[in-house]
């Protein structure tokens, strides 16, 4: 399967407003890379460019060795010879062909003999697991077996490429959940290249080999899933990835109040360091007696809000709202005053980028 890579590309709409900035993207051999951000950021441009759906304005896109965009040379080639597969959002099915005809037709297209068709479109339907549902129409099947049918009519055209524009965006959480499951387990199958572009960080983190997170139409990071997590390049990823998001405490140049007390603390662990923000997600802030080396405030508790497995818990630090994630019961009530505490705090400077993920307990990453 090959590599896709992207260099200096960039894509304006006229009137000196640009989609996608000066992009350098590597797509490795048998990844599964998610383009993530919020709406806006420029991920699917940089999809529909890959595609040849769109053409860059400025710089490279090539395929391996095989070059399919480069301003500089005046070189594009057409959506139709890239060897790639398409998902879009919507499912694009034909509702007056059979699920067969609808996985058939890219093979008829590209002259296929009819008995390799037929046996092509077979083992694509029984990989995604609608091949019970062969001769039905898509009138006739449920989201989930409709989506699977359009990334069996990719899979059958055996493509280097898979190229996913957020396909799980219209269907329930029960089938998203599913439809997530199926596509890790497709690609580890097919040993595709997939390209998914998401805003929902739960798909990029579950499914990715590599993320990609965008904004603004400049790229932020790319990282592992966990890699992501745990060190996040800047404010703007560590904001944007987890759920709860991770609180961000400006600290400079007089901060007051959790500011300050931040800062004391930070300073007092680690001399010389001045950060300008500090993070805290809320699964590293705990309720109750702290660890000897910990940070600690008292906080007034303003709701527990349960979901089963955990209790998210909104407190108010020194005239601060934080949010706690705690994986074992909550036994308080509105207006109750718990000590919250943390040994984990991400450090970020003046130019909005990390410093350190910091551990009190003297682990640094």
């Amino acid at each position: 399967m090959p590599t896709i890579t992207l260099s200096a590309v960039a894509k304006s709409y006229g009137g000196g407003d640009y989609a996608v900035k000066d992009l350098d993207l590597t797509v490795p051999d048998g990844a599964f890379m998610c383009l993530l951000g919020p709406s806006g950021c420029g991920k699917t441009t940089t999809l529909r460019m890959i595609a040849g759906l769109e053409q860059p304005t400025a710089g490279t896109i090539a395929v391996a060795d095989r070059v399919l965009d480069s301003v500089e040379q005046g070189l594009y080639v057409p959506p139709e010879r890239r060897g790639m597969g398409l998902v879009f959002q919507n499912y694009a099915l034909w509702p007056h062909l059979s699920v067969r005809d609808n996985v058939e037709f890219g093979l008829r297209m590209r002259k296929v003999p009819a008995p390799d068709r037929r046996s092509r479109a077979e083992a694509a339907l029984k990989m995604v697991h609608v091949d019970d549902a062969i001769d039905r129409y898509p009138s006739q099947l449920s989201g989930g077996q409709q989506q699977r049918v359009a990334l069996a009519r990719m899979l059958a055209i055996n493509p280097g490429v898979l190229l996913l524009d957020e396909p799980l965006s219209n269907l329930d959480a029960q089938l998203r959940l599913e439809m997530r499951a199926e596509l890790k387990r497709i690609h580890e199958e097919s040993g595709a290249t997939i390209v998914f572009v998401t805003h929902d960080q739960l798909e990029a983190l579950t499914m990715a080999t590599d993320v990609a997170v965008m904004k603004d139409g400049e790229l932020q990071q790319v990282a592992a899933p966990m890699d992501l997590y745990a060190r996040p390049a800047n404010r703007f990823v560590a904001a944007f990835v987890g759920s709860p998001p991770m609180a961000i405490v400006d600290v400079g140049p007089a901060p007051t109040g959790l500011a300050a007390s931040l800062l004391h603390f930070v300073k007092s662990r680690a001399e010389g360091c001045a950060p300008a923000a500090v993070g805290i997600r809320p699964e590293a802030l705990h309720l109750g007696a702290p660890h000897a080396s910990a940070w600690r405030e008292e906080a007034t508790v303003e709701a527990v809000l349960p979901a089963g497995s955990s209790w998210t818990v909104r407190l108010r630090v020194l005239e601060t709202e934080l949010y706690a994630l705690s994986y074992t019961p909550v036994l308080a009530a509105p207006g109750d005053m718990l000590t919250c505490w943390t040994e984990h705090m991400h450090l970020f400077g003046e130019d909005g980028g990390r410093i350190s993920a910091w551990d009190t307990r003297g682990v640094g990453a």
